[in-house]
């Protein structure tokens, strides 16, 4: 469901009205002996601004089709098959049927393999992120298990059979429940040290500190993703609108160039006497005044 809301300057802005989570499927967590019901939500959705590719002269939507160059003709998609390439130009075709047959056997059953310290896994094995909910009978021990997670500090590894695949899953207690991340594996991740970070250059104290300094002073206590916002998608709707009303289309402002950094004690110096708007976002929230136990309260009950 959407709706419009206006910007400065009558343009107007689409946004999605949040509906209640559905749940996408049951699995059920096996802990030791216990078993634990869950239901599975989509914690997240694109808000990706999305363009379908159109005939210019016309208008129209136009329609992909799938040519062979060697035949010189249209292919129907029931005329296509999967092929694995093996060498430059060579194939291995393989059916759906063969590719049916090598699915592992369907289970709803998220076996915890072991718990680990959760700053022991590196984010860059993140991929999807569901929300865990407890189904039917479930509550006290889906409770009990995130409470024993979050006094504990451990985060639990899985496997989880998902869409006919095996996957490696972890899940963390947050916000008073459980999320499932599907984790990479390791041979997924590309080696770090491939990459030259810069190794040879010498950076003097001076500088070190004047960095520290700088961030420190754009340190913030608590993670506020809420003051984040898509500025490149408010700039492409507000293009969208200004082009359905027939007004004529703005272009905002460029942004300021910036120039090379010859001097870095010079370029470090500047930063900290420069008033960004990051650095007005992190004394505004720390000019914030603590909520008393009484709003908390009245807060809670909202």
């Amino acid at each position: 469901m959407h709706e419009t809301r206006p910007l400065d300057g009558g343009a107007e802005i689409c946004y999605i009205i949040r509906m209640a989570l559905r749940s996408i499927g049951a699995a059920t967590i096996s802990f030791g002996l216990v078993s634990i019901p869950v239901e599975l939500y989509t914690a997240t959705s694109s808000q990706r601004v999305s363009f379908n590719l159109l005939h210019a002269k016309c208008g129209s939507r136009i329609k992909q089709q799938n040519f062979c160059p060697t035949c010189n003709l249209v292919v129907e998609r029931s005329d296509l098959v999967r092929g694995y390439q093996h060498a430059k130009g060579e194939y291995v075709q393989i059916t759906e049927d063969e590719l049916a047959a090598m699915e592992e056997e369907s289970s709803k059953v998220i076996d915890i393999a072991e718990f680990v310290p959760l700053p022991k896994v590196d984010p860059i094995y993140f991929e999807n992120t569901y929300y865990l909910g407890p189904d039917k009978a479930g509550e006290k021990p889906y409770r009990l298990l995130a409470d024993a997670m979050a006094k504990t500090d451990r985060v639990a590894l899985a496997k989880y059979v998902m869409r006919g695949k095996e996957n490696l899953v972890l899940i963390r207690p947050a916000g008073d429940g459980l999320m499932l991340h599907v984790m990479r594996y390791a041979d997924e991740i590309r080696d770090f040290g491939e990459v030259d970070k810069g190794n040879k250059a010498a950076v003097k104290e001076a500088e070190l500190k004047l960095a520290i300094h700088l961030i420190d002073q754009l340190t913030n206590k608590e993670f506020h993703p809420e003051q984040y916002h898509d500025q490149y998608r408010e700039r492409v709707m507000e293009l969208v609108n200004q082009k359905l009303e027939g007004r004529k289309v703005v272009r905002p402002p460029a942004a300021p160039a910036r120039g090379q950094v010859i001097d870095l004690m010079e370029a470090l110096k500047q930063s900290l006497s420069a008033e960004t708007p990051a650095k007005k976002a992190v004394r505004a929230r720390r000019a914030e005044p603590a909520a008393t136990p009484a709003k908390k309260a009245r807060a809670s009950r909202k």
